[in-house]
């Protein structure tokens, strides 16, 4: 049966004023609520998004030295992410030849030889991922170590962010569930409507602070809430405060069915941005940290300038520093955060940079929307809950699960 229709706004625009409303014009349902909880939903999430996805691993910086490892786990696969003695960085499943064994056993270090060998019977692997020394005292006739190196995985290098994908030649195939195209590369993954990032440096900043956190939330609760600011009123009250677009429950000018009635105001409330007077997201709304200089006045005057690369990251450029968060789902009800806050080379050594008070304020969002995901998250399970409903504010969650949607299509028989 379809929705009821929305009851129309107070103000009708004509239709060239419409096709600029952001909205959505009737009832739209949400996803069912056991894609939030459910095993076989999780499963699915799983097989058609997260090991068919870029997935942020790291930084580069994070693996500067040869030798250098990162593990990554996503669901039951690991993988280790290294820097090859020449420089070139490698991922492979953590996974030996032989028997299956864990190669890795450390999350990240730095590997004692040129060499990846398994702790349990010594099968022994080049950094390019060949087998090269298998320690029995006879091999069987016909065995050929070409036969048998590490499982390869695609890597892609976007701005100095470590992506892998699972997918067998990810790095060569097309991507028939992306509008975006081919899925050589993590650019390819980044959402068309994020933001511009072309104006921060970002392969040269360095990490000031590291978020690690454990939400007992599905990943797309995580991802539903960043989607929309009809929350902001009520949760992040600091923050709306300091963008007071969100105080108006709205993320853009053209949320608002009746925006033409404000089209010529540039108050922060009506056209976004921060308040008057601020400068960019911490306690205080100064800035604490050396400001870019590349930026174009607009984007100093936006306050945050968002990019998104479904499922795994978003990256926010604020005027002098940039935001970072990573998600990986732990289980159906159960999601890994990492975030990272990045700044010039020189801030962090800067007696003058307050870092913490820009810390604070990014932390204490992320937490409010850590613990209201939670609390999405417990009313699920009512056997009652069949599924929600969106308003018109919410225009881009349906967005996001019709994303879900077509790669669960995709995957189908």
């Amino acid at each position: 049966m379809q929705p009821p229709a929305l009851q129309p706004s107070v103000l009708q625009p004509n239709a060239s004023e419409r096709d600029r409303y952001n909205g959505l014009t009737r009832a739209e349902a949400t996803l069912p609520s056991s894609a939030y909880w459910g095993g076989e939903s999780y499963q699915r999430d799983l097989d058609a998004i997260w090991y068919r996805s870029w997935l942020l691993v790291c930084r580069e910086a994070d693996l500067a030295q040869p030798l250098a490892f990162r593990t990554f786990r996503v669901g039951t696969q690991e993988i280790v992410v290294l820097r090859d003695e020449t420089g070139e960085l490698r991922a492979f499943h953590n996974t030996c030849r032989h028997r299956g064994s864990q190669l890795c056993q450390e999350s990240e270090g730095r590997l004692k030889a040129r060499l990846i060998t398994c702790p349990y019977h010594a099968w022994s692997y080049s950094l390019r991922g060949d087998l090269v020394r298998v320690p029995s005292k006879s091999l069987p006739e016909g065995f050929d170590k070409a036969d048998h190196p590490l499982y390869r995985v695609a890597l892609s290098v976007w701005r100095g962010f470590v992506f892998v994908n699972l997918q067998e030649d990810a790095n060569l195939q097309e991507d028939a569930n992306s509008q975006e195209g081919a899925a050589g590369s993590a650019q390819a993954s980044f959402d068309p409507a994020s933001g511009d990032l072309g104006n921060w440096p970002l392969e040269t900043l360095v990490s000031g602070h590291v978020l690690r956190k454990v939400m007992n939330c599905n990943w797309k609760i995580f991802w539903e809430n960043f989607n929309e600011c009809l929350h902001c009123p009520g949760v992040h009250k600091d923050l709306s405060r300091l963008v007071p677009i969100y105080g108006r429950g709205l993320m853009s000018r053209h949320d608002d069915p009746e925006w033409v009635r404000h089209a010529d105001n540039d108050a922060p409330e009506f056209s976004g941005g921060l308040r008057v007077g601020a400068e960019t997201w911490s306690r205080d709304g100064k800035t604490h940290a050396p400001v870019f200089a590349g930026l174009t006045p607009a984007e100093r005057a936006a306050g945050q300038t968002y990019a998104t690369s479904l499922p795994s990251m978003f990256i926010v450029g604020h005027v002098d520093y940039v935001r970072t968060v990573r998600l990986v789902p732990l289980g159906p009800e159960q999601t890994g955060l990492v975030a990272e806050w990045l700044f010039a080379p020189g801030a962090l050594g800067d007696p003058s940079a307050d870092i913490d008070n820009i810390v604070a304020f990014g932390t204490q969002v992320l937490e409010e929307d850590a613990a209201i995901c939670e609390v999405n998250q417990k009313g699920l399970r009512s056997m009652r809950h069949k599924a929600g409903v969106l308003m018109p504010e919410e225009y881009d969650l349906h967005r996001f699960h019709n994303w879900v949607r077509e790669r669960h299509t995709a995957l189908s028989p």
